[in-house]
């Protein structure tokens, strides 16, 4: 957190610095003297073994950090533990110096449906809401961004990411752990805005995507993947109780709803560039989860729909543009 402060004046954070320093503090207070598994998370990391990979390669769809040789045996076994600590983890593939990270998800399915739809990174001031472990941010990163900063409240998520950043220290990533609303107001300042698996967690979704559009500067590209349900009518499903036993779902809109929200936020050239079936090669059950998932969310007799009698999850990719 502390680097993001030092190189603040070099990332054009100047006039956000002191809020930026006031809120870092303010999280560093609540980790180290609040929060019991944050404090266990802090011992974890600090029995991390010495190590400095030979390489990093953020370009593939499994990010890979290291080299097996570049660790003693011991030390693998050290990190493998401490791996196991930080579990579940949600977002990969990883490889950390020979060790392979199957996350829950297979990330690199996603990336490969959006990427080739943005606007090119390099150079870019970028910002990912709900970062989660930063997989999406190893692999910004290979397009130089002069900064992708990933927030995620999640502290099981963000030590996952300082774990994978102590060791490959790549310059221009960033991240905190905090939530969206304890930004500074950075208006104007980022080129692209990420939000991939966060706007279905929203209460009112229509302000969220305007705060979002808010950090745009004019032109600034809003890449947005969300929970949607099919049809073509301008409606949304808002469940009674659980979506896929996640109690914190508010509304799926259908992909012409969805459009509706992004122009009634103020956004421009709203183009859908995806829509997948959520499947079991893209999220299952691996080593490194000891959670439920897809098919613990799904009724048992028709996958088409969710336990609690919902469509299954699909999800939609939009890219949208702020006007200014």
């Amino acid at each position: 957190m502390e680097r993001l402060l030092e190189h603040a004046e070099r990332l054009g954070l100047g006039p956000w610095a002191g809020e930026l320093a006031a809120l870092i503090a303010r999280k560093q207070r609540y980790i180290a003297g609040v929060d019991a598994k944050a404090r266990r998370y802090l011992d974890t990391f600090a029995s991390l073994p010495e190590g400095a990979p030979a390489s990093v390669e953020l370009a593939s769809d499994r990010v890979r950090i290291g080299d097996p040789g570049d660790l003693d045996p011991a030390s693998r076994e050290t990190l493998r533990a401490a791996l196991g600590d930080y579990r579940p983890w949600r977002k990969g593939p990883f490889a950390l110096f020979g060790i392979e990270l199957d996350a829950e998800w297979d990330s690199s399915l996603k990336w490969n449906r959006l990427r080739e739809h943005i606007a090119p990174l390099a150079g870019r001031r970028v910002l990912d809401i709900g970062s989660s472990n930063g997989y999406y941010l190893f692999r910004m990163a290979a397009a130089d961004p002069a900064l992708a900063l990933g927030i995620e409240p999640y502290l099981t998520n963000w030590f996952q990411f300082r774990l994978l950043q102590h060791y490959a220290r790549v310059p221009q990533v960033y991240g905190l752990p905090v939530r969206f609303e304890e930004l500074p107001d950075m208006a104007g300042y980022f080129d692209t805005v990420f939000s991939m698996g966060v706007l279905y967690h929203r209460r009112a979704p229509l302000e969220t995507l305007a705060a979002m559009r808010r950090m745009l500067r004019r032109g600034g590209e809003l890449v947005l993947e969300t929970l949607v349900i099919p049809g073509e009518g301008e409606l949304a499903l808002c469940p009674a109780e659980r979506y896929a036993k996640m109690n914190n779902v508010y509304f799926l809109p259908s992909v012409p709803c969805l459009e509706i929200w992004l122009r009634r936020a103020g956004f421009t050239a709203i183009r859908c560039v995806d829509v997948s079936r959520t499947t079991g090669a893209e999220q299952r059950k691996t080593e490194w989860v000891n959670t439920e998932t897809l098919e613990d969310f799904l009724d048992p007799r028709d996958p088409e729909m969710t336990i609690e009698g919902y469509p299954a999850p699909r999800r939609a990719l939009l890219i949208a543009r702020n006007p200014g």
